[in-house]
């Protein structure tokens, strides 16, 4: 269930989104990732999640929030501090 301590997850074409309390983190994915099907682990800006792929079945994947934030000049602990949940949303 959403709350004001969940992000959310999703991609269009070659991006990602990573959207939380109103900032919203764009990032490049591969270009066979058809859509993020759920998550399965939060830590803190990494992220297990299942994904599927143009190529082969639903596989687990992993993200690492911390170094995109840094390279957007953000300070990763105030900002991933406050999410406790994150889950796949499309619209």
């Amino acid at each position: 269930m959403a709350n004001s301590s969940t992000a959310f997850l999703s991609s269009k074409d070659n991006y990602s989104t990573f959207s939380f309390n109103g900032t919203t983190l764009t990032f490049l994915t591969s270009k066979n990732l058809e859509r993020y099907t759920k998550v399965k682990k939060w830590d803190n800006g990494y992220i297990v999640v299942m994904a599927k792929n143009k190529s082969k079945p639903e596989h687990e994947d992993y993200i690492d929030l911390q170094p995109i934030l840094e390279n957007l000049y953000m300070e990763p602990e105030s900002f991933l501090s406050k999410i406790k949940n994150v889950e796949v949303r499309y619209e």
